[in-house]
């Protein structure tokens, strides 16, 4: 099954795309991490694009598609694939489905993980970390049992992310209503565009997100 995960930072799409993996045993797909790895290959894409980069421009769309083309032929993608951070264009999702129809392959469904953007805010400008194993608590709606001790390994240090402020998170809710939310009536029109609300609670997330698989 090949599907596209939708939403916004904070949204959540991170736990959910690794709970698809491992209920699906398909892979996640990061353009980011693509782009790097084609680099590092030193394959024809990753040659065209390293020299772009080295120029200062923009990594054209057919190159990344191509490099996507390249990845989902790899042994771990038989079953479908999982893309996050793409396409943020409907020309990205054109091209995309190109690629894929040429290959005798399509997108499934797309799923999008929809949030109150208020609320969003505050759960993510609350949330805090242990220093000491990494456990994740939010200060309104998961708070450590005990007051400044971690639950997990009684841990008294805590640490925030740098960018989980007030204005770091309007700006990234900004660049993601303006650059990739565009593209989500592509996918309505063509029928296979879903919705699960994202503030429900992890769980309750993935539940919806199963009903959509079935």
């Amino acid at each position: 099954m090949n599907i596209i995960l939708f939403g916004p930072p904070g949204a959540g799409k991170g736990t959910q795309a690794k709970r698809l993996e491992e209920l699906l045993n398909i892979p996640q797909l990061s353009t980011g991490d693509m782009l790097r790895a084609a680099v590092k290959a030193g394959t024809e894409m990753g040659k065209r694009a390293q020299k772009i980069m080295e120029e200062g421009g923009l990594v054209s769309d057919d190159i990344i598609v191509g490099m996507i083309k390249d990845r989902i032929a790899e042994d771990d993608c038989k079953n479908g694939f999982l893309l996050d951070g793409f396409p943020r264009t409907e020309a990205q999702a054109e091209a995309l489905d190109t690629m894929l129809s040429d290959s005798g392959n399509k997108i499934d469904l797309t799923i999008e993980i929809q949030v109150d953007d208020t609320k969003l805010t505050e759960r993510i400008c609350n949330r805090f970390t242990c220093s000491q194993c990494g456990a994740g608590y939010n200060k309104i709606s998961q708070p450590t049992q005990v007051d400044g001790v971690c639950d997990k390994c009684g841990g008294t240090e805590f640490s925030t992310r740098a960018d989980d402020t007030a204005e770091c998170v309007a700006s990234r809710l900004e660049t993601y209503h303006e650059q990739t939310a565009p593209v989500l009536p592509y996918y309505q029109h063509k029928g296979i565009h879903h919705i699960v609300d994202g503030m429900a609670d992890i769980d309750r997330v993935t539940e919806a997100i199963k009903k959509v698989l079935n």
